[in-house]
């Protein structure tokens, strides 16, 4: 369906194995190109979708020196928000239990900044899924962080993932952007790329 992108060599800026699954489900043809250490700070002004947007350009400035004439970039970015307040990636366990509680019996934004790029041009988007989770007990807090070390998760879950399964209680929006790539706006945006 994305026949008119055939002479690009396509990079997934990302070291997120799930992004890779979901850009898979195009059934592009692309390539995964990893920059260790790309910095992932943003100004404390910055609010709400304004902050992944912003990171997903950071990364892509990153990739700039790789791109070819031929070369389209994606890199993206997924915070959670909830009472003006951006949970990114825990820096360990004490941290993950503490956003997991923070999150128990609430509703919070999970939003994802998206950047094409290439040599000439480069277009940004995002989207936002509302999500409530259950109120979750320190036991289940406990298990999940034990067992799936959720330290390179936005807010430190999975929606994938066993705590998913049992603490979602409903989600408004993308599925497969809390999963951290807004795939139909991503191929909506690469279907009309040049058009």
């Amino acid at each position: 369906m994305l026949e008119h992108l055939a002479n690009y060599r396509i990079l997934l800026g990302s070291n997120s194995p799930r992004r890779r699954e979901l850009l898979s489900g195009l059934h592009l043809d692309y390539e995964v190109k990893t920059l260790p250490d790309i910095e992932e700070t943003y100004p404390c002004h910055l609010r709400r979708e304004a902050i992944p947007l912003y990171l997903a350009g950071l990364k892509a400035d990153a990739y700039l020196p790789f791109l070819t004439g031929n070369t389209l970039l994606i890199t993206a970015d997924t915070i959670v928000w909830l009472d003006g307040k951006v949970y990114g990636k825990p820096a360990g366990a004490s941290e993950a239990r503490q956003m997991l509680g923070a999150l128990s019996g609430r509703t919070h934004e999970v939003i994802t900044g998206v950047c094409l790029t290439t040599q000439e041009k480069q277009k940004s988007f995002h989207a936002i899924s509302s999500v409530r989770f259950a109120v979750l007990d320190k036991a289940e807090i406990d298990y999940y962080v034990e067992k799936h070390a959720p330290f390179d998760k936005a807010g430190a879950y999975g929606v994938q993932d066993w705590i998913g399964y049992i603490g979602v209680e409903s989600l408004t929006g993308s599925f497969y952007n809390v999963m951290g790539l807004p795939v139909r706006m991503l191929y909506r945006h690469l279907k009309e790329w040049e058009r």
